[in-house]
């Protein structure tokens, strides 16, 4: 017993250092501050030294891939300033992530403002029979990423209330929720809002090599929507094998000042939910109905392709932004949450303020990602870093078990995952395609990192409403209980989706419409 507490204390001791140091670190916005200056001083020192590189790289002219030299490009010098003040406002402007969250926002965030989505979600699990509870908890919490933070604040604490109704520990049912909501984070059988922001870096940062590659929001969508199969699997058996067993029977120690919310849904809600569900089905089945014909509208006008240069994977999501808003608005108009325009308009409002953190950190890291390729020190990183691993030789798989692991360690630090993956793509994206791998394929393997330590990462900004749901069951619960618990969930989710992407590299697999494992594999 005593050795087993000694182990505890030490790896609370280790937690806690990482928690100081991950709140020492500036706000993401600040961070790309000092890269987008550092960008600048690195271009002068390069240029006086002579940077430059040689590798294959597309060449406009031409339209070909070719052996080109690469010259660094001085930002500290007139040319250079006048190149950054000229075009401070239209990196911010053209950035694509920024238009893509902000359209997707409008509707996602009318769909959780006026409580359909949080119906949906409490309606999907009260129908659901007693021996499939633990599956559904981890299945909507993957499923509820689609609603941004919405996971986190709504479904975690109501996990807990579904087990406590089912005579299951409730600490287990906030960890499977949990385990869901973030260790799930990327994975989901329809598109996000976080596929349209990780694409639009993705993309950026892939045409650094070849302008004519463009990576779309559904780009990782097969890989991904079978992904959350595998982790609702793996959750339902940490969950049901590891944390039931470990937490044994529910003893309640209540902190009478927390209040524990309700799961009753009111008749007015209750029909309001029903219609805006068939509303929801309607639009999903018009779309799947409208993609038939060979002449639809959503299929591209000269090939009939519903994949390259198609009206539904082009404007994916503005199609996603009407398809939340519809059944979001009908809830909302029904329930009387939406009285007036002025009830709809607080909504859109609301959904903005949501990001206002977002478009800050936005306009610093479209400065950074612009000077980078600007000054060709993503090139030239890329085609160096590509001949050094080449001369590895080390294969596909090691680099992409390594970038896995790279970026689940630096997920502790940084939990902001477009902010983390705005500094990884411009360096890894380019880098990885000059050893033949495909955009798609590195944002496949971010996603893996990233989601698999987000439920242990001390600096993850949803930890205080985790806890607080904690609370409302076991007063004395803390930041230890709650890694000892999703400690066997975060290596469990990470070796389970690694050994799944070996499988999918072997089979050689597209991981989305269009996107494949291999770059020369797209062109075959």
């Amino acid at each position: 017993m005593e050795g087993k507490t000694t182990r505890k204390s030490l790896t609370l001791r280790f937690l806690d250092k990482i928690e100081v140091v991950g709140n020492r670190m500036p706000p993401p916005m600040i961070i790309f501050a000092f890269l987008t200056l550092l960008v600048v001083v690195i271009s002068g020192i390069g240029s006086v030294w002579g940077w430059s590189a040689t590798g294959e790289i597309f060449n406009k002219a031409t339209q070909k891939i070719e052996a080109t030299t690469i010259n660094i490009v001085n930002l500290c010098s007139i040319n250079g300033l006048r190149y950054m003040i000229g075009n401070l406002t239209k990196n911010f402007m053209s950035y694509p992530s920024l238009g893509m969250m902000l359209t997707m926002m409008f509707g996602i965030g009318i769909a959780e403002y006026s409580g359909w989505l949080n119906g949906l979600i409490r309606k999907a699990v009260q129908i659901t029979p007693h021996k499939l509870v633990t599956p559904m908890v981890v299945f909507i919490g993957v499923m509820s990423n689609l609603a941004e933070n919405a996971g986190y604040v709504l479904f975690v604490p109501l996990a807990g209330m579904i087990f406590k109704a089912c005579n299951k520990h409730p600490l287990a049912g906030i960890a499977a929720g949990f385990a869901g909501v973030s260790g799930g984070f990327a994975a989901n059988l329809m598109i996000s809002s976080n596929d349209a922001v990780l694409s639009g870096y993705s993309d950026i940062a892939a045409k650094i090599i070849n302008p004519n590659h463009s990576v779309l929001p559904s780009s990782n969508y097969y890989f991904m929507a079978t992904s959350v199969f595998l982790l609702v699997i793996v959750g339902t058996f940490i969950t049901e094998k590891v944390i039931i067993p470990r937490l044994g029977e529910y003893k309640p120690n209540i902190d009478p000042s927390l209040s524990v919310p309700s799961d009753n849904i009111g008749d007015n809600d209750e029909k309001a939910l029903k219609i805006a569900n068939y509303v929801f089905l309607g639009m999903i089945l018009f779309l799947a109905v409208s993609c038939i014909p060979q002449t639809s509208w959503l299929r591209n006008p000269k090939t009939g392709s519903l994949i390259k240069g198609s009206l539904l994977l082009d404007s994916i999501v503005p199609l996603l932004t009407i398809l939340f808003f519809v059944p979001g608005f009908v809830y909302g108009k029904i329930s009387g949450k939406f009285k007036t325009s002025r009830d709809v308009y607080n909504g859109f409002s609301a959904s903005i303020r949501v990001l206002a953190g977002f478009i800050c950190v936005s306009f610093a890291a479209s400065q950074f990602t612009n000077y980078f390729k600007y000054s060709n020190l993503g090139s030239i990183l890329s085609i160096n870093g590509a001949h050094f691993l080449q001369q590895l030789n080390v294969g596909a798989i090691p680099l992409m078990i390594v970038f896995i692991l790279v970026t689940g360690f630096s997920n502790l630090f940084m939990a902001s995952a477009s902010a983390k993956y705005a500094i990884f793509a411009p360096v890894f994206v380019p880098m990885f395609m000059t050893l033949g791998i495909s955009p798609e394929l590195t944002q496949v393997a971010f996603r893996i990192g990233d989601s698999s330590t987000n439920i242990i990462a001390p600096v993850l900004s949803s930890l205080p409403i985790i806890l607080d749901a904690m609370k409302r069951y076991d007063k004395d619960s803390g930041l230890g209980t709650l890694v000892s618990c999703m400690l066997p969930f975060s290596i469990a989710i990470m070796v389970s989706w690694t050994v799944m992407l070996v499988v999918w590299m072997l089979l050689k697999l597209p991981l989305g419409p269009g996107a494949f494992i291999y770059l020369n594999a797209a062109i075959s």
